[in-house]
């Protein structure tokens, strides 16, 4: 038996060490540490309400689109305000593009490197390059220009960017082709511009990014004009169309090399998502990627009704103080101890609570969403799933996606269905702004109320719970997607979906657990 060790797991946004023990080549337990404390909760108290979308974004860099929209709909909710439907649009593009762009970072810039090895390009023929693209379906570069760049890199003895990969493990496909490596490095490398297409929507929209400045309480401060929206539209098709001829096709080449991955790292097979993408009626069970929850073990594929109330978290492993565990966000509390614990996978091991929803640890993110869209019968994501399923030969069998590799489908699958849909916003904003009366904004008139805003970040259900009091926010509670995922044991002992998913999971090499690695990526904490 042996303990391996990844401190802190890198290419992912955040603090984050994994600790497995691993019997004769197979994960037997495991403990997921979040090594930060935000502590913005006890920021926001004593603030308008109005401050809390500005503040909440600080919480994630690349997902602030998410926390400001969580925020604001949580003011909202606590003060009585309906958004007009001109804000509703607006809101949608703006999350639209940064799911894009959230997206097509986390496979290329953040997990390719799990799967493919920059290395190997080199011993690609170019001209067969050009053919197995053509064959795959995906786009062509410029493929002997980037094989030369990586062979500088290579003779220099510095691999740059591509640092730190492991590339010389043998977890790596054996039967991959080099000249699909090399496909994949020349992508690597387009990404970083097309990500940026997705930032320039939200600088227009939101007048900077990351942190953007227009979705306040009440609607939206941004106000079309016909060229911005027409550059909003070009870049949004741009993107679109790489997802489309390139990242798409990438995955369906990439994926049949790893396709022992449908075999495990599934996790608890429990599924939570808020839904996110608002209709016009604001509903929560209203909306594109729609709400549920999901329980695999006890029911099969079935979905049902998510209730915000179902909620609890706990922090008996947790380093915050235990004075009150088990309490529902909307009365919830975080708070640090006067003195730090120590780091004991027997106690306590993490900054992070464990949330439970009715008592089970559930995971979120793409793959939760892709499976209740996938139940509630969401045709674009019903049709990509089948057609995806079966050209991995697991046609009608949607099961196989509570895995690895399903986790790591599921992302880029929704990254098509967000592409299409943030044409069909912003051609519906063109056609309302033309059509004129249309509004963005509604003044606050309220000062007191409680509310709560849940919604979806990329990375998975998101939920912001504000109490306001005489016009100042008394308490103020986040539950983030990775407080779902990484969360330590509960009070009973139950492992966070993280932590289950590495259970069960083959590792070829303890010193160097890639396999480990790949899983913990695989949620994008």
């Amino acid at each position: 038996m042996a303990r391996s060790v990844i401190d802190p797991v890198t290419r992912i946004e955040g603090h984050l060490r994994v600790e497995c023990e691993v019997e004769n080549g197979v994960i037997t337990d495991a403990w997921v540490s979040g090594g930060l404390f935000r502590g913005m909760e006890a920021v926001m108290q004593g603030r308008q309400p109005s401050d809390a979308f500005y503040i909440a974004q600080r919480i994630c860099g690349v997902c602030p689109i998410s926390h400001g929209h969580a925020s604001t709909m949580a003011a909202e909710d606590a003060l009585g305000i309906t958004i007009p439907n001109g804000a509703r649009i607006v809101r949608n593009i703006i999350e639209a593009a940064q799911f894009l762009h959230s997206h097509i970072l986390w496979f290329y810039t953040l997990a390719a490197l799990d799967y493919v090895n920059p290395a190997k390009a080199l011993e690609a023929n170019i001209a067969d390059t050009y053919a197995l693209a053509e064959a795959a379906g995906t786009s062509t570069a410029n493929f002997a220009v980037v094989q030369n760049k990586v062979k500088t890199l290579v003779e220099g003895g510095d691999l740059s960017i591509f640092t730190g990969a492991w590339l010389d493990h043998p977890g790596f496909a054996a039967d991959m082709p080099a000249e699909l490596h090399l496909i994949a490095v020349a992508h690597y490398l387009e990404a970083l511009e097309i990500q940026a297409e997705a930032s320039r929507v939200i600088a227009i929209m939101g007048g900077k990014f990351p942190h953007f400045m227009t979705s306040i309480p009440g609607g939206t401060s941004w106000m079309p004009t016909e060229e911005k929206l027409d550059d909003v539209l070009f870049r949004l098709m741009r993107v679109r169309d790489w997802v489309m001829n390139t990242m798409i096709p990438d995955t369906l080449a990439i994926a049949p090399f790893y396709s022992d991955a449908l075999s495990y790292g599934g996790g608890t097979g429990n599924f939570l998502a808020w839904g996110v993408f608002n209709r016009e009626s604001l509903e929560m069970k209203d909306r594109y990627l729609p709400n549920g929850a999901v329980f695999v073990p006890t029911s099969g594929l079935t979905v049902q009704d998510a209730d915000p109330g179902k909620i609890a978290e706990y922090v008996e492993h947790s380093w915050l103080s235990e004075g009150e565990s088990g309490l529902n966000p909307a009365d919830g509390v975080t708070v640090p101890p006067k003195e730090f614990p120590g780091y004991d996978t027997g106690d306590k091991y993490s900054w992070a609570k464990a949330p439970r929803y009715d008592g089970k640890s559930t995971e979120v993110g793409p793959l939760a969403r892709m499976i209740v869209a996938y139940l509630r019968g969401v045709e674009p994501v019903k049709a990509l799933i089948d057609s995806t399923l079966e050209k991995l030969g697991a046609a009608g069998k949607p099961e196989v996606l509570v895995s690895l590799l399903g986790r790591v489908a599921a992302r880029n699958l929704e990254t098509a269905v967000v592409a299409d849909w943030s044409l069909e916003w912003a051609n519906e904003l063109i056609a309302a702004v033309k059509g004129g009366g249309v509004e963005f904004f509604k003044p606050l008139e309220n000062d007191n109320g409680k509310g709560r805003g849940m919604w979806e970040a990329p990375r998975g259900a998101l939920g912001h719970w504000m109490n306001v009091q005489g016009g100042l926010i008394a308490n103020y509670q986040v539950v983030t997607p990775s407080t779902w995922d990484i969360s330590p044991r509960d009070k009973d002992g139950v492992r966070g979906p993280m932590e289950e998913a590495l259970v069960g999971a083959p590792v070829l090499d303890p010193e160097r657990p890639i396999e480990a690695g790949r899983i913990a990526r695989s949620f994008d904490p």
